[in-house]
């Protein structure tokens, strides 16, 4: 991995779709972009923060989330989820995150990533697996 200036930035859009709802998790909850739209997004976002600056063979995963979703976002809106770096040990690098939609800030929290070698973690998986 190449050095990863503090505060690199990263960005995720999406129009909130049907498949984005709460309502399509469990009919009893609301018709609003779901939760777990909000923190993915949030993680896409932290990955664009830093594509860039991983070597061919490397990738990052989410290891913890911190987040709280202040707001409801019916479908149809434009949702956009922003990242910035604001801790870099070793591998491991840690997030600001926040979530608008067209209206207000709907989310916000603490998002930790790691980078991996994806050859080695591939190895790792392929252990778990039994054929």
């Amino acid at each position: 991995m190449k050095p990863v200036p503090i505060g690199a930035k990263g960005k995720f859009e999406q129009v909130v779709e049907t498949r984005h709802l709460a309502s399509e998790l469990d009919s009893s909850l609301p018709t609003v972009m779901s939760t777990a739209t909000m923190v993915g997004m949030m993680e896409l976002a932290a990955m664009d923060a830093i594509r860039a600056f991983l070597d061919p063979g490397e990738a990052s995963v989410g290891v913890s989330m911190e987040a709280q979703h202040t707001a409801a976002t019916p479908p149809g809106h434009r949702v956009r989820a922003e990242a910035e770096l604001t801790k870099c040990e070793g591998r491991r690098l840690e997030f600001q995150v926040r979530a608008f939609d067209e209206t207000e800030q709907i989310g916000s929290g603490t998002h930790r990533r790691a980078v991996i070698d994806s050859g080695k973690f591939v190895e790792r998986l392929k252990a778990k697996v039994k054929v």
